[in-house]
């Protein structure tokens, strides 16, 4: 685990929930595709990291919360950030990343499974996402 020190949450949740708001408006067919589970609470524990994250989709918002501390939620993800952003990029199959134990699943299955096909579809490249979302400060 990262020994780095927590940010403030307030100012941090702040930025991140834009920035999911931002993403959920620039591919609204992520939430299509979710269906009926866009109401799930993923619970996103990377683990060289030194908090939690909790997305909650329909409400396009994405918290930051302590070790230790960890909000209830539908299902969880787990793995080192390298396998998150491989994933996301699409340099790895998330299916492989998966059942190598990469990424370890928990609760409702179905639930993760759909929001990683609904972010494959999307063809997400986080870099650019976050760069967007700083407006022209971003752009560099």
């Amino acid at each position: 685990m990262s020994s780095l020190p927590l940010p403030p949450a307030g100012p941090l949740n702040l930025v991140l929930t834009r920035l999911m708001a931002r993403i959920a408006a620039r591919h609204p067919a992520i939430l299509r595709r979710l269906g009926p589970y866009a109401g799930a609470r993923v619970l996103i524990d990377v683990i060289d990291a030194p908090a939690l994250l909790l997305m909650e989709p329909a409400l396009r918002r994405l918290t930051l919360h302590r070790r230790g501390r960890a909000p209830m939620a539908d299902a969880g993800v787990r793995g080192r950030l390298s396998a998150f952003l491989a994933m996301l990029h699409g340099t790895e199959d998330g299916d492989a990343l998966f059942f190598s134990g990469d990424l370890e699943i928990s609760g409702d299955t179905a639930a993760v499974l759909a929001l990683r096909n609904a972010l494959d579809d999307a063809e997400l490249d986080l870099t650019e996402e976050i760069a967007a979302a700083g407006g022209p400060a971003g752009t560099p």
